[in-house]
């Protein structure tokens, strides 16, 4: 290979080199020359917004708010540090998040389904109706006899009165009504020597005593004489 060879060799090896050079540079200038109107566009919107602001801003107002911000730097920082502790617990809670949601939902439709809601809206449009049927004095009314009649419902939740209504409720069960017989006054006689009618005089006895103490208010009739004025 010859000298000239060489050269030429090297002429071409450096055109290689230099010509990507050329074009990027070409492209800078072509991507320089597209953002010229595009610059001058921004200048004037630019200077066309600081003209609105103009009146509203001062300079040293500018730099109050740098030094406040300078001063506020222990605040910025504490608001830093509790967005992250934010951010930290919405990670931490965002997979209880996604099982806790479908649960929550399914529980819903499952009161859906069983009618609770339903029912709330019933109750709801009770007390609507209430509301609008009574007044404030007949509701309070309404209310002191639910009072009394739950202080009955407590005494009638007494052991010994429930057994009594029990055993009263299996007699009628074990009547044959149909089958009785007209009884006179030798039967109410002779019956008078039944253990069994006995017992049923004597109960009903007692029931017709206590009966009698509810005129008195719960006096016997010998408590109500004495206490009545002498004439």
């Amino acid at each position: 290979m010859t000298n000239e060879d060489l050269i030429l060799q090297r002429l071409d090896a450096l055109d290689s080199k230099i010509d990507p050079i050329i074009k990027d540079r070409q492209k800078w200038a072509e991507l320089r020359q597209d953002l010229i109107p595009l610059q001058h566009q921004a200048v004037q919107l630019m200077t066309e917004h600081l003209q609105e602001i103009e009146a509203g801003f001062q300079l040293e107002d500018l730099f109050a708010v740098l030094q406040q911000s300078m001063r506020s730097i222990n605040n910025f920082l504490f608001v830093i540090k509790a967005m992250d502790n934010i951010i930290e617990f919405i990670h931490d809670i965002e997979p209880l998040m996604k099982s806790a949601v479908p649960k929550m939902i399914e529980y819903m439709d499952e009161l859906e389904q069983k009618g609770v809601f339903r029912m709330i809206k019933a109750m709801m449009d009770v007390r609507a109706k209430v509301a609008a049927t009574y007044d404030a004095d007949d509701i309070e009314q309404i209310s002191d006899g639910m009072v009394s009649m739950l202080r009955v419902a407590k005494k009638m939740s007494d052991p010994g009165t429930l057994e009594f209504l029990e055993k009263a409720a299996d007699i009628p069960a074990s009547l044959d009504l149909a089958n009785t017989k007209k009884v006179g006054p030798f039967g109410m006689l002779s019956a008078s020597f039944d253990p069994e009618v006995k017992d049923g005089l004597g109960v009903m006895m007692a029931l017709t005593k206590a009966l009698g103490k509810m005129k008195t208010n719960g006096n016997s009739t010998d408590e109500q004489a004495d206490a009545s004025p002498s004439t």
